[in-house]
């Protein structure tokens, strides 16, 4: 049975799809973008204020869920410039200091609202 996750720390889905959903003991958290849950709007135009918020909207989505970065297991990232590669690897690193998840990173054409990084997640309760 699947419990869907929501919370107003973070971004309102922009399509149709659930923050994140629960099923079993697993948490899977939608890719979040740079946008700041109070007005939906990136909070720079920048790749580094968009990790942050990445990261940010990631947490609260988690901790809406009952898990957190500790619990983790894999994360997707998608950057729309590979140039950003190093950028996002500092920031994402600061949340994963010990025993870091499993991870995939692409560069893509195009990302939702034209942003900068995507990063998505599955861990466990």
């Amino acid at each position: 049975m699947k419990k869907i996750i929501h919370t107003s720390n973070a971004p309102e889905a922009i399509g149709p799809y659930s923050q994140a959903v629960v099923h079993d003991d697993l948490v899977y958290c939608s890719g979040q973008i740079g946008l700041d849950p109070d007005n939906m709007e990136f909070v720079g135009d920048d790749v580094n204020s968009q990790a942050k918020q990445v990261m940010k909207n990631l947490r609260a989505v988690l901790d809406e869920a009952g898990s957190g970065f500790d619990k983790v297991i894999k994360c997707s990232i998608f950057l729309d410039d590979m140039d950003n590669f190093g950028t996002v690897n500092e920031i994402y690193g600061n949340y994963f200091e010990s025993d870091p998840p499993a991870r995939e990173t692409v560069a893509v054409k195009t990302l939702p609202k034209n942003c900068k990084v995507e990063i998505g997640c599955i861990a466990h309760l």
